[in-house]
């Protein structure tokens, strides 16, 4: 899917969403959520090519594919957290929301941790 067809589902979905949340609250709530899925899976696709470039990149400058593969855990548990806790606030689950994103940054510091080890050692050699 391109930008406009995202940009219009997402708007008729709001507007759907609008007009219902009077009538049904929860309808207009799962109206938000599976507009959301539906982007999901249309941004899967581009994903895959965001994928396969880095890993390009890191075979032109020779690094490790270790960290190139740390670097993209990251970027799905940075796409998967905001994803899943915009869904929590749309539902007006706040608490949710901000104990996912908290998650995520742990998650994040944890994965970078050997990345950041080897960059100190590698500072340190240079000093020596």
């Amino acid at each position: 899917m391109s930008i406009i067809q995202i940009g219009i589902l997402g708007v008729v979905g709001v507007l759907l969403a609008i007009q219902l949340k009077q009538a049904k609250a929860e309808a207009a709530v799962y109206i938000c959520i599976g507009i959301s899925i539906l982007v999901f899976f249309s941004i899967l696709g581009h994903l895959e090519t965001l994928v396969l470039t880095v890993r390009e990149i890191g075979e032109y400058i020779q690094i490790d594919m270790t960290y190139i593969g740390t670097l993209l855990k990251m970027l799905g548990i940075t796409y998967l957290a905001e994803f899943s806790s915009g869904i929590c606030k749309d539902a007006g689950y706040q608490t949710i929301a901000t104990q996912i994103e908290m998650f995520a940054k742990i998650t994040i510091l944890v994965l970078s941790m050997p990345i950041l080890l080897t960059l100190l050692k590698t500072i340190q050699e240079f000093l020596t």
